[in-house]
């Protein structure tokens, strides 16, 4: 029997991921052996597990809050959009195929027997999994065959808090609303709910605790304040960018093009939180900025695309000029692919467009083949010789005589390109900006100046401590592991 607490929400980015890795801190710093798990999750920002699989950046978040090795089972289905109606299916970390939304609705359900196998794999060696879910339990009309959120919550049944965000304002409809649209054993499962994101005095909110109590009869499990630094924690999809705006003027001045397939956007983290760099998230309909010092190209979920949307912007003339103008740019997967001449797919994987001219920056050719790199990785940069580490996961493989200057030496092999005059580069590792050593120096070779010396992984780990205490404070954590044990008697 396993023993979890699942963490589901009055709709997306109320907070659900943030939640679960503060707890799981928590009680992973009171000696528990604690994993993560989402039974199904969307996001194009994914993370690499010690299988060789893939699972979403927020389970290897909270992963990282347990302290426990990024796990298949973590998150046994992962949908990655590949357009707007369509995505690619990840069954326990590997690629199982295609599906488009009506699609996925047939077959989910008989993806239930897998998410419940992972599950329990990954409670044979815990003392608890907390279980996150997804979107809201009150979109009914998703209710049959629903694997994310009560579905799966019956099917291993576990107890349910429910977690609201007074932030966006209307939080006492948001929990008596679902109160009332779940079945009569749902409500009975959902043992108690969260005000999260507070600001200001929680006295005032006293007659709505009493409120929310009397009309569903659920437990208050606490009132946790805004917390203030989860932007140094990494956001779990694309949507979170839109919270992204860098305002503050830095010395040094970095461009993002944002296109609508980006994906492991967390590359971009270190970056932000360094004090003395400006990042500017430009999304479509908005040229790019002019006098940055680099134009950065993250990975895309579909690269030939997301190169078609970059042209259609005219994006692909303002990096002409950039680069006129003696401006670096610095691709990272799919954006190290635009850049070379052309990029071939010839067997459809990503989706209709067979073939395009890519940015024609870096002299090479992808073509999109083969089974998916994923792999974590370790080596040096051959720009400062500093050691790296990061993972691959990719599709594809370049050809051409640019490749003959790789950007780096890992232990699979050479990675890819530097230019000629040093000036532009690209590479298929993620993560490369979290290597302390090679961020700081590479920083500092696009423009000199007092850059501070950010620990980027130190500061996360900070942070999700910082996190851990406020939950600690601010939450009924010894509550809710009772319901958690409770469920099991």
């Amino acid at each position: 029997m396993t023993t979890a607490l699942m963490i589901q929400g009055t709709g997306s980015d109320v907070g659900k991921s943030l939640l679960v890795a503060g707890i799981a801190r928590a009680l992973a710093n009171r000696g528990l052996k604690v994993k993560p798990f989402k039974p199904q999750n969307m996001s194009n920002n994914a993370a690499v597990t010690i299988e060789g699989g893939e699972i979403g950046r927020a389970q290897a978040l909270q992963a990282r809050a347990a302290r426990t090795p990024l796990m298949n089972d973590m998150n046994p289905v992962l949908l990655k959009p590949q357009s707007q109606v369509g995505a690619q299916v990840v069954l326990q970390g590997k690629v199982w195929g295609n599906a488009n939304a009506a699609e996925f609705q047939k077959v989910k359900l008989g993806l239930m027997d897998r998410v419940l196998e992972s599950f329990h794999r990954l409670g044979t060696d815990a003392d608890i999994v907390l279980v996150e879910g997804a979107g809201s339990p009150a979109e009914v009309n998703l209710r049959p065959n629903d694997i994310a959120n009560m579905g799966f919550a019956e099917a291993a049944d576990i107890p349910v808090i429910l977690a609201g965000d007074i932030d966006r304002g209307g939080v006492i409809a948001q929990i008596a609303g679902t109160h009332l649209l779940l079945s009569k054993s749902e409500k009975a499962r959902t043992k108690g709910f969260i005000i999260n994101k507070f600001r200001g005095d929680v006295r005032l909110f006293d007659d709505g605790l009493t409120i929310l109590e009397d009309k569903t009869g659920w437990q208050n499990m606490g009132v946790v304040p805004y917390f203030q630094n989860a932007h140094r924690l990494p956001p779990e999809d694309a949507f979170s960018l839109e919270g992204r705006k860098n305002s503050r003027e830095g010395h040094l001045h970095i461009v993002v093009p944002v296109l609508p397939r980006i994906a492991n956007f967390d590359d971009l983290d270190p970056l932000h939180a360094e004090p003395e760099v400006r990042v500017d998230l430009i999304r479509p309909g908005s040229p790019l900025p002019t006098g940055a010092d680099l134009i950065l190209l993250p990975g895309s979920k579909a690269t030939l695309a997301d190169l078609d949307v970059l042209k259609a912007e005219g994006w692909d003339i303002d990096i002409q000029s950039h680069v006129r103008q003696g401006g670096s740019i610095f691709g990272i997967c799919g954006g190290f692919q635009m850049m070379g001449k052309t990029l071939s797919d010839p067997h459809g994987i990503e989706g209709p467009i067979r073939e395009m001219q890519g940015l024609g920056l870096l002299d090479f050719e992808t073509t999109l083949s083969g089974d998916k790199k994923l792999l974590e990785e370790t080596g040096a940069d051959n720009l400062f010789g500093e050691k790296i580490t990061g993972y691959h996961m990719h599709v594809g493989g370049c050809t051409g005589p640019d490749l003959s200057r790789p950007f780096a030496n890992l232990a699979s092999g050479p990675d890819g390109v530097i230019s000629y005059d040093g000036h532009h580069m690209g590479t298929y590792l993620h993560g490369i900006f979290a290597n302390n050593g090679f961020r700081r120096q590479f920083l500092s070779r696009l423009q000199d100046g007092s850059l501070a010396h950010l620990n980027f992984e130190r500061q996360v780990e900070e942070t999700l401590d910082e996190l851990a205490a406020h939950l600690e404070a601010h939450l009924n954590i010894d509550h809710m592991l009772e319901v958690a044990h409770a469920s099991k008697k």
